[in-house]
């Protein structure tokens, strides 16, 4: 049986104060004037298995009554700075559609060339009276793209933190392939599931992953309703879920465990 450790908890406030000097961005000010957004990305990767068809897609927005007569798309690629122009947007809200082949082909990049965990930044520059502004860089990794069948189905499940080893299995929820219920993390170790499946959510862009506190086990060693809760990360293309779990019980905490479940 595994020793419980019951967790105080402290909370300290802390406040810093930095002062630093300005130097002026050779690409524009930022955080003034007009800032544009991004929303509704997806899919939000370039599919390094088809690139010659991949594509990302989103829509840019102003603030609320805000007008301006154009913004200017510019990409870099693996950070090289190299702000080179995609496209000029003169409507908004505007739903930008950028292919990886004509992403490559103004970058002045050979698509045989690019490579799995390669990044495209995106950003757009708005310039008004005067002064230019550009949004938040817009990240797109080249990997692959999410499927059911890379997410589900059987793993093996490693955790050196919580002394544990076994095959465990994911599910998607029928209407929603986000959605997973994992079974077998705790009956590997003997006890029943009887509160379970566990639920993870896949963000569909970031691929993270989301974990709500949720008891999977009413009895655990004499102790009650043993519940996992965490974050992690899913690999799209080898199915491999990177996550750490606070493992509890009405008794107390055992704290952050790191477990790897790698599809078998």
């Amino acid at each position: 049986m595994k020793k419980i450790k019951i967790l105080g908890f402290i909370v300290i406030l802390m406040m810093y104060s930095i002062s630093c000097e300005e130097l002026p961005d050779p690409a524009g000010e930022r955080g003034v004037a007009v800032v544009p957004g991004i929303i509704n990305l997806n899919p939000g990767v370039f599919d390094v298995n088809d690139l010659q068809n991949a594509y990302v897609q989103f829509t840019v927005i102003l603030p609320a009554g805000v007008t301006v007569p154009n913004a200017t798309l510019i990409g870099s690629y693996n950070n090289n700075h190299a702000d080179v122009t995609i496209k000029e947007l003169s409507t908004f809200p505007a739903v930008v559609n950028i292919t990886s082949v004509d992403a490559a082909q103004k970058l002045g990049i050979a698509l045989a060339d690019i490579e799995r965990g390669d990044v495209f930044d995106f950003e757009l520059l708005i310039t008004t009276d005067g002064r230019t502004t550009r949004s938040t860089p817009l990240v797109i990794p080249v990997a692959c793209v999410y499927t059911t069948a890379m997410s589900t189905g059987s793993f093996h499940s490693v955790s050196e933190d919580w002394n544990s080893e076994g095959d465990i299995t994911i599910t998607a929820d029928p209407g929603d392939p986000y959605k997973l219920y994992v079974t077998g993390l705790e009956e590997m170790e003997g006890l029943v599931e009887d509160l379970g499946p566990l639920v993870m959510y896949v963000d569909p862009v970031t691929y993270a992953v989301n974990v709500p506190r949720k008891a999977i086990a009413s009895d655990a060693w004499g102790l009650h309703n043993i519940a996992y809760e965490g974050s992690g990360t899913f690999s799209t293309c080898d199915g491999i879920y990177t996550m750490s779990f606070e493992i509890s019980v009405d008794e107390g905490s055992w704290g952050a465990n790191g477990f790897i479940f790698t599809k078998n």
